[in-house]
């Protein structure tokens, strides 16, 4: 048994590609491997700027011989199929062996040398490669045969223990020698085997291990901000990015202009990360300050104080456009930006950004006209003071103005608020509460055409809310402007603040219904437009705030009357998608979906989780059995017709159902009415031992018509009172 090691040395690999590259470099490694029936039992692979490193541990040293078996014809079938098979196969019809009358093609194929298998897989791996983007190079590069790589392949290391395994690709030669680091030691290295390889790099200043990296960031970062006295900001995108940008990372601190912390956290944030890919830090009171921690690739000689200057002046430049960005906007109010939207096409199909936003204010302010959104305590409290979780990007929880650095921000408008109706008053507080969710809505995309946003359309919303704010509008309004695209996915902050949750509903489920319209739904695994996305955004912010939205109506409302029952059917099976994790069953979804008329989200899921704890009882399950019974003879019987005569006498076992019925019925009736599933679900199990009674002691199928009549209909009287819950023929099991 041997380890065989694979470098595959290039320019340099962009960080973002490096970890699917491992993936994909290993999982090609070991089906070219697998072919030649070699299995490997243990692969590690590493990814460095310059170098994609494969290491395969303990392979044989060569294949054993196999005998391959091919089934042909039969022996006395016509010369054309056995011309045919002996083509296939390359043999004479005396090499064929003969069984049961059976001809097959038995060969003996002799055990490889690894080495040999592993000089062809490497070429064919590099070609096979399925870079995102790659390029040809060098004078092979005329040939459209030719390999590609992400960028020009300079090296091969390829070893097999203390061997060379000899392979060339586009010009490249293996061997056993390497690169160190660019600048500590550029000169060549000879690497002996597998085994010493990742050392014999350390020493030479390249640290091969991915992980390894992103943990000495991790810390370096960290004790960089304590020796400052501030609190690093994690991230764990920026820690693999700068992981993979550096083989030798050196982190270090430095400081920008104080002056910058005018312009809002996310900005900076956004602005170190996304152009520069550098941490930035808190102070003792959890605001912004004005530092940032980068990651170097070398070992200065002066400690990184040259790279941090350097690094601080290009920093500065960026946040100089940001702050020239932040104040240009602020100067030019949300109204005046209106009018852009009308040049932003939101879809061919469906006009404009500005006949968007005319939707959504229509569909908000019914919702809280409508009742659906109701004024709540959380509604007179202002920014900052916990009406809703802040942006997922938010260093700080602070109001959106004055900024977190402690500053007011610049204000070039003066606005009055209009005079809002009087609150004292549920009509006026609903009012009140349609009034400020119809300005968010007519002013949430308005910072889509704002300089910052442009620059970085990551901001959008959150940038609108700063700017409602500097002008003077409602708090709430700033604040539904902020999060209105909230719950953009999982785990995301869901809104709570009645204004918010009005315009955010009215944004998604217009969107929704809209490309429905249009016949632009969801398929498959295509959702350009994030419709599903979407759904599971409506319904976080419909089942956590317990709002009580009529979905069929609606969705009529957002489509003008265009029809609704696609809009609840994709809703029920993204019901299904979001309530699997939290273990209630897609069978009782459907059981409830399939009674028809229910599309309150809130009271369907409230009548699941009733079902889904009765169906597990043994009272459940033994009537759910019965129900099944009584459902199949019904099925067979088809239609029950007629009345029971009123001279019918019930045996004592049809007595006692129809007593249990009669007790039953009405009160599963007013518990479902007054929303007490779990009383309704109590009510059904009181028919369990009828039922079973019925069944052992009564024949349905009587000879006497009367008898069969009667029995038929008393079973589908059974049936009409289960389903008063839930269509129990969707039920599983």
């Amino acid at each position: 048994m041997s380890d065989f090691l694979l470098e595959l040395r290039s320019e340099e690999i962009p960080a973002r590609m490096q970890a699917r590259a491992r993936e994909d470099l290993a999982k090609l490694f070991v089906a070219e491997l697998g072919k030649a029936g070699i299995a490997a039992p243990r692969v590690t692979t590493y990814a460095t700027p310059r170098r994609l490193v494969l290491i395969a541990h303990d392979l044989p040293e060569a294949t054993q011989a196999v005998r391959e078996e091919v089934k042909g014809p039969r022996a006395s079938a016509p010369p054309q199929a056995l011309e045919g098979f002996l083509r296939k196969t390359g043999l004479t019809r005396e090499a064929l062996t003969e069984r049961d009358g059976v001809l097959f093609a038995v060969t003996e194929v002799p055990g490889r040398r690894t080495a040999d298998v592993l000089g062809a897989a490497i070429p064919a791996i590099v070609r096979a490669f399925p870079w995102p983007k790659s390029m040809r190079w060098g004078a092979v590069s005329l040939s459209p045969e030719s390999p590609r790589w992400v960028r020009p392949l300079q090296g091969i290391v390829a070893l097999f223990g203390s061997d060379v395994v000899p392979c060339e690709v586009a010009g490249v030669s293996s061997g056993a020698t390497t690169l160190g680091h660019r600048f500590h030691h550029p000169g060549s290295i000879t690497i002996g085997s597998a085994g010493d390889y990742v050392e014999k790099l350390r020493a030479c200043h390249v640290i091969v291990d991915q992980d390894e990296r992103a943990a000495i960031i991790a810390v370096g970062a960290k004790m960089a901000a304590r020796g400052a006295g501030l609190e690093l900001v994690e991230d764990e995108g920026l820690l693999a990015e700068n992981a993979g940008l550096t083989e030798w990372p050196v982190p270090l601190i430095g400081r920008f202009d104080a002056a910058y912390l005018a312009v809002p956290p996310e900005v900076i944030q956004l602005t170190a990360r996304v152009n520069q890919k550098y941490f930035v830090c808190r102070d003792g009171e959890g605001r912004l300050a004005n530092a940032f921690v980068c990651t170097a690739n070398i070992d200065a000689a002066d400690g990184g104080e040259r790279i941090v200057a350097g690094n601080a002046k290009v920093l500065a430049a960026r946040l100089s456009d940001a702050k020239f960005f932040y104040e240009t906007d602020l100067r030019t109010p949300l109204d005046a930006l209106l009018p852009k939207l009308e040049k932003i096409v939101f879809h061919e199909k469906l006009g404009t950004v500005a006949d968007k936003v005319e939707r959504v204010a229509k569909l908000a302010r019914w919702l809280v006209e409508s009742g659906v959104i109701k004024p709540s305590p959380l509604e007179g409290r202002g920014l900052g003071e916990g009406t809703s979780s802040t942006s997922s990007a938010a260093l700080v929880d602070t109001p959106l103005s004055p900024t977190s650095s402690g500053s007011t921000a610049p204000r070039a408008v003066e606005v009055v608020p209009g005079a809002q109706p009087t609150r004292n008053s549920p009509e006026g507080e609903r009012e009140a509460l349609a009034v400020m969710a119809e300005r968010a809505a007519r002013l949430a995309k308005a910072d889509l055409v704002t300089g910052m946003v442009g620059e970085f359309p990551e901001l959008q919303g959150l940038m609108g809310g700063y700017y409602a704010a500097a002008q003077g509008e409602d708090p709430q309004v700033a604040e539904a402007v902020r999060d209105h695209y909230k719950p953009v996915g999982q785990g995301d902050d869901v809104p709570v603040a009645p204004v918010t949750v009005a315009v955010a509903l009215a944004d998604k489920l217009d969107s929704i219904v809209q490309f429905f319209a249009v016949g632009l739904k969801p398929s498959g695994s295509k959702d350009p437009f994030a419709l599903r996305r979407s759904a599971l955004g409506i319904l976080s912010l419909v089942l956590d705030n317990g709002v009580r939205l009529p979905l069929g109506k609606a969705a009529d409302v957002a489509g003008h009357g265009t029809g609704a029952q696609d809009v609840i059917d994709f809703f029920a099976d993204r019901l299904k998608v979001q309530q699997r994790e939290a273990g209630v069953r897609h069978d009782l979804i459907d059981a409830v979906f399939a009674l028809g008329g229910e599309d309150d989200l809130v009271r369907l899921l409230a009548r699941v989780h009733a079902l889904q704890r009765f169906v597990t009882t043994e009272d459940g399950a033994n009537l759910l059995a019965g129900y099944k019974r009584a459902a199949n003879i019904l099925k067979k019987e088809g239609p029950v017709e007629g009345e029971v005569a009123r001279d019918y006498t019930p045996e004592p076992a049809e007595a006692a159902l129809i007593a249990a019925l009669d007790a039953a019925e009405p009160r599963a009736a007013a518990a479902i009415a007054g929303e007490r599933f779990e009383e309704a679900m109590a009510a059904l199990a009181s028919l369990r031992a009828p039922i079973d009674a019925f069944f052992t002691e009564v024949t349905v199928n009587d000879a006497d018509p009367a008898k069969r009549a009667a029995r038929l209909a008393l079973l589908a009287r059974v049936r009409g009172a289960v389903h008063s819950v839930a269509d129990f023929a969707k039920i599983e099991g």
